[in-house]
């Protein structure tokens, strides 16, 4: 395991793009806490050079800070080194948006979506960005932290009886 993380290391290294990167940890899984700017770059050097063939998930969190309020967590696997590796990318409080993964993995599709329609983070050249769950004219993000418990009332209409 230890081994993946120099071979990341060297392989963004040689590419250019090993500036401004944070190497953490989430549990016992390696974590790389990148730019947005260096999302898609980074996503193609680890699936193409380092074979990080699937992207499992996508998770949109909400931090409720003042700054960087906003995140994407990327959870890779890769089939050859039979380990994971996740992707952080810290987003905008005002403006949370950050580039679509669907070049890189066309799988991001819904995933992404999810995300938009929960939380709000806006997904860069998504070919589809639209609600999944909630109608499209709903104005709220229900998993945002500062959506009422209680939801917000009047904001979805319910059938009559």
């Amino acid at each position: 395991m230890a081994d993946i993380l120099e071979l990341v290391k060297a392989k963004l290294s040689e590419n250019k793009v090993s500036d401004g990167i944070e190497f953490t940890r989430i549990t016992n899984y390696h974590c790389l806490i990148i730019p947005g700017e260096k999302l898609i770059r980074i996503a193609e050097i680890l699936k193409s050079e380092l074979k990080f063939d699937q992207l499992i998930d996508i998770a949109g969190v909400d931090r409720f800070t003042k700054n960087e309020r906003f995140e994407t967590i990327y959870n890779l696997w890769s089939n050859q080194h039979k380990c994971r590796i996740f992707l952080r990318v810290k987003l905008d409080s005002k403006k949370p948006e950050v580039e679509s993964l669907i070049p890189v993995w066309p799988s991001a599709n819904w995933m992404e979506r999810e995300a938009f329609d929960m939380f709000g983070i806006v997904f860069l050249n998504h070919p589809d960005l639209r609600r999944i769950y909630m109608m499209d004219d709903f104005q709220y993000y229900p998993l945002r932290k500062d959506y009422p418990l209680m939801g917000i009332p009047g904001a979805v209409e319910l059938p009559k009886k």
